[in-house]
């Protein structure tokens, strides 16, 4: 009995620590209790001047799966294949091959930028870093370097 109520004793302190440690509404918790109470100014003091215009709002996209929007042209040799062309069109390629043939690529799945599909004949190519994996169909899948 004695040793239940020490052990009582003793977490009891500790629980009411993390209780009042730990936010109950969800929001973080202040380091300092204490906060200064900011001077009350003018209306008018505070608001900008009529003639600047607001500063505009940079957006930051981290999503690594959205299409890039930026459109640029690379050309890769494929071995003894010859050389092609790849044109990056934001949500699609557009591929020049050796003998000078276009082929155009959508994203597959739409929402990313580094795997593309051809429709009708379901080619593919995979973008990796400076590699381009070229795969058409009844032929051996082959790496094509920048």
């Amino acid at each position: 009995m004695a040793l239940r109520r020490t052990v009582w004793v003793s977490v009891f302190p500790l629980l009411a620590i993390v209780a009042a440690c730990v936010p109950q509404d969800g929001a973080p918790k202040a380091a300092s209790t204490v906060s200064p109470v900011p001077a009350q100014q003018p209306i008018a003091a505070a608001a900008p001047p009529a003639s600047a215009p607001p500063a505009p709002a940079t957006k930051i996209t981290t999503d690594l799966t959205a299409p890039r929007s930026g459109i640029g042209t690379a050309t890769y040799r494929c071995g003894n294949n010859g050389m092609i062309t790849i044109q990056n069109l934001g949500t699609a390629l557009r591929v020049v091959g050796p003998d000078g043939a276009t082929e155009e690529f959508a994203a597959s799945p739409a929402n990313q930028s580094s795997r593309y599909q051809e429709a009708a004949t379901h080619d593919a190519i995979v973008i990796d870093g400076r590699e381009a994996l070229v795969m058409k169909r009844g032929s051996t899948p082959q790496t094509c370097k920048r």
